[in-house]
């Protein structure tokens, strides 16, 4: 029987040796538990987020006898300089001074109403204080007027219908808060399941060489051929990872009102996490398996892969520190579109809304027309290396081996 009796099909090989990995790494009781462990702080973020906003319920003033007039323009005037508040009328004074010392209201307003009086425990909240003092701006000027015979209704109605008139030269994108946070979560799963799957392919490339199972498995598949069923097991182990935690807790933010999202968007979200992490993995790992195979030691993997570990951490730094406090920032635009960023930066960028269909289109047809620049290069470099043991072998010699 020759060699090529014994040898696989491509599909074939390459599924077996996917299946192998699919199996062992599920089977692991490390991913196991990083698993639980990302999704725990997951979820248990979700519902922190929710009981920190339960908590922060705002500011409760109450009102009293004739002051209870002011209720109305005080929760309109604290509306309009973005302070969440509530009123609540009492029956009397005595009761509402009883409710501000146990903590039931926040304030107490009292008089005759012609000017601000607040009754608090010790001190007046300093964003409470703004609303009261444009309150009580508003009464001296509405007893100006009509002290002068003006009609103090009309002058109010005209002052508060006025407002600035925008002229912006480009349409502004619309960031909310929810967004930002979206962004910014997405960056870090993927930047979080790069640097762990990609390194796992190193490490399994390592591993092989040094307990001389590749001598085994290279006796009946091709060098490439092994490499790319390790990163595509790998791979569809990370993914199941990433759909488990990027839908769990999309969920979770759901339905705990964290995320006032529409159902579409947030699954749009997902989706496209999806996608990078799968683009960004197969990139990068195909990569990692190259560079592993230099090394025989699991110690000098994490130098092996540096280089390419560095373009990972750049994109989400950049991502990370310069998207929430200017997300239409040029810089991260352009380095989104760039293959070895793309990865981290897009996903961030299409969670926060206003990225242009063809920038979200031109970065995912750069990655794949890169792909197989990295699998031809990477390619050559694992079957160069992947037989050498002992010291690390030198990039120009594993890329000049037949």
């Amino acid at each position: 029987m020759t060699e090529n009796d014994v040898r696989l099909s491509p599909a074939a090989a390459v599924r077996l040796v996917a299946s192998r990995e699919i199996g062992t790494r599920l089977r692991s009781k490390a991913y196991r538990i990083s698993t639980l462990a990302m999704l725990v702080l997951i979820v248990g973020g979700v519902f922190v987020a929710k009981l920190i906003g339960s908590s922060d319920g705002g500011t409760t003033v109450g009102v009293v006898g004739p002051a209870a007039s002011l209720a109305a323009p005080l929760t309109a005037t604290a509306q309009a300089i973005g302070e969440k508040l509530e009123t609540s009328e009492v029956a009397d004074e005595a009761a509402g001074r009883a409710k501000v010392t146990d903590g039931s209201l926040d304030a107490l307003i009292v008089g005759d109403a012609t000017k601000v009086r607040v009754v608090v425990k010790k001190d007046l909240d300093g964003k409470l204080k703004n609303a009261l003092n444009v309150l009580a701006g508003q009464l001296a000027q509405k007893q100006e007027i009509e002290a002068q015979g003006g009609d103090a209704a009309k002058v109010q109605a005209a002052v508060a219908n006025a407002s600035v008139e925008v002229l912006p030269m480009e349409k502004p994108f619309d960031y909310s808060g929810e967004q930002l946070v979206l962004g910014y979560i997405a960056g870090l799963l993927i930047y979080i399941s790069l640097m762990i799957n990609g390194q796992i392919v190193a490490q399994g490339v390592v591993e092989e060489k040094t307990s001389r199972v590749v001598e085994l498995l290279l006796a009946t598949i091709r060098p490439w051929q092994l490499m790319a069923g390790k990163v595509l097991g790998i791979g569809v182990v990370g993914l199941i990872q990433m759909v488990l935690i990027g839908g769990l807790g999309i969920g979770a933010a759901l339905g705990a009102g964290v995320l006032t999202l529409s159902l579409s968007a947030a699954l749009g979200i997902v989706i496209w996490l999806i996608v990078w992490f799968l683009l960004g993995f197969f990139m990068y790992a195909i990569v990692f398996a190259g560079l592993g195979a230099l090394v025989s030691r699991q110690e000098d993997v994490g130098g092996a892969v540096a280089p390419a570990l560095t373009f990972v951490v750049a994109g989400y730094i950049v991502g990370a520190t310069i998207l929430p406090s200017n997300p239409g920032s040029g810089l991260v635009e352009v380095l989104s579109m760039i293959p070895a960023f793309a990865p981290t930066l897009m996903p961030m960028r299409l969670a926060m809304g206003g990225v242009p269909v063809w920038e979200a289109a031109l970065s995912v047809v750069l990655v794949l027309a890169t792909i197989p620049l990295l699998i031809w290069f990477a390619g050559r470099m694992y079957s160069g290396a992947v037989m050498r043991t002992g010291a690390k072998v030198k990039l120009r010699d594993a890329l000049k081996a037949p």
